[in-house]
Formats: C-alpha cells, sequence, structure tokens
C-alpha cells in the first residue's frame, strides 16, 4: 500500500476513493431519532441521531456499510443500541448498485454519493472530528477498510466485520483498525480473508485489533460491543 497526500478535484477524487467533505459548523440543525439521509431516490440511506445529541457538545460519528445485496435497513441494527447508550450519530448509506463500487470494480458513484451524505449530515449536526469511524459487514467492511485507509485523514477508526478483502487507493493518516471474523464463516473464509488481511496492515503499521468468533458470517452482539469499547479507548489499549 502506498502513501500520499495529494488531493485532486471532486470528480477524479471520487474515481481515486477520495472523500472531500470534512466536519464544520452546522449551518441549520436537524431532527433526533431515525429519518432518511433524503439525498437519494431509489437507494438512499438512514441517519440515526440519539435523543441526548446536544448542538454544543459535538458528537462522535460511525458511518456504517452494508453487505452485498442490502441496505441500510439492515445493517443499522448492529449498532443502534450501542449509539443510543454511547451518544453516537449513525449514518448508513445505501450503496449505488447491488454492492459497492469497488467490489465491482473501481471507485465512483459510491464515494461520490458518501461524500454527499457526510457532506450533509456535518451541514446538520456536530461532529467530533476525533471520533469519525467508518464500519461495515462483509462487503460492507471490505469497503470500510478500503475507503477508511485511503482517507484516514478524516477517519480515525475502521470497524470491519467479517471483510473479504482490501483496496485502498492510497495510505493516507494512521486510523485505528478492528476487525472481526467468525471460524466458521463459509460466505468468506478465514483463512483465505481476515487471517491476510490483519498481518498485512501491521506489517504497514496500523494498530489493529483482531477478534476471531466461534460462528458464521455475522456480528454476534458481543462482537460489536467489544468494537464500541474498542473505540470508546485510548490509542494503544484493547490491541490484540
Amino acid at each position: 500500500m502506498r502513501r500520499t497526500g495529494r488531493r485532486t478535484g471532486k470528480p477524479q477524487a471520487a474515481r481515486d476513493g477520495q472523500l472531500t467533505s470534512r466536519p464544520t459548523r452546522p449551518r441549520a440543525g436537524g431532527p433526533a431519532g431515525l429519518h432518511p439521509v433524503g439525498i437519494g431516490r431509489a437507494r438512499d440511506g438512514l441517519l440515526y441521531v440519539p435523543a441526548t445529541y446536544e448542538p454544543a457538545r459535538p458528537a462522535p460519528l460511525i458511518v456504517l456499510l452494508h453487505g452485498a445485496g442490502a441496505d441500510a435497513e439492515d445493517v443499522i441494527p448492529v449498532l443502534r443500541s450501542e449509539a443510543d447508550a454511547g451518544g453516537y450519530l449513525l449514518l448508513v448509506p445505501d450503496s449505488r448498485g447491488p454492492t459497492w463500487d469497488v467490489v465491482r470494480g473501481t471507485y465512483g458513484p459510491d464515494v461520490t454519493f458518501v461524500d454527499r451524505a457526510l457532506a450533509h449530515t456535518f451541514a446538520r449536526y456536530a461532529v467530533d472530528p476525533n471520533r469519525i469511524a467508518v464500519g461495515g459487514f462483509s462487503d460492507g467492511a471490505s469497503y470500510a477498510l478500503s475507503l477508511g485507509i485511503t482517507n484516514g485523514d478524516l477517519f480515525t477508526h475502521v470497524m470491519a466485520f467479517s471483510p473479504g478483502f482490501m483496496v485502498p487507493a492510497a495510505q493516507r493518516g494512521t486510523p485505528r483498525v478492528f476487525i472481526s471474523h467468525g471460524t466458521g464463516d463459509r460466505v468468506l473464509p478465514i483463512e483465505v480473508c481476515s487471517r491476510r488481511i490483519v498481518p498485512q496492515l501491521r506489517r504497514a503499521g496500523y494498530e489493529v485489533r483482531y477478534d476471531e468468533f466461534d460462528g458464521g458470517h455475522a456480528v454476534p452482539p458481543s462482537v460489536a460491543r467489544d468494537a464500541i469499547a474498542w473505540f470508546e479507548a485510548p490509542p494503544g489499549e484493547g490491541v490484540t
């Protein structure tokens, strides 16, 4: 994986997997609760804002990505209760196609849409720039790793639940990484997926928390809780 700090115009940035939106002072307030992102047509996504959110206190944000053939409604239960408990915003976009763009070959339309969804969120809610995570399950985990490493100057944390691979366009920043995988996963077998990904990340200098569990292609509640505890911990703690 190569390192670069180069930034380009938005069309080229999307093709390079780069997200250009950044937290800012909100221009207008947004509602609490679960509601559509409101920028897509057939496929859009969900934004969850806990009742405890206060504009005067910037909140952590987790961008959560679904698996192939799924949508935001399928994956948001993975972390919704943790978002309530910790006061996190959850941004859960839908992919433009049946799965994420780079999984189908190249970066492009999904990067553009995620960037728009982030800009929409930043314009309405106060987000803590020191606690922005991207996470996902299955194909969403592969995409979270790819986007998170490419945009490590935006994302401070990456949570990958049962990833298959990663194809970052570049290395930027040093986001912390959490990976989990079931030893009995028959969809994305652990031997050719996470057991290859984790050493590669560590050789590249990333701090990785790796959890293997007795199970299949899933995110057990205990694993979700472990991921959030890791997200809340200071750097260097909870690394295994």
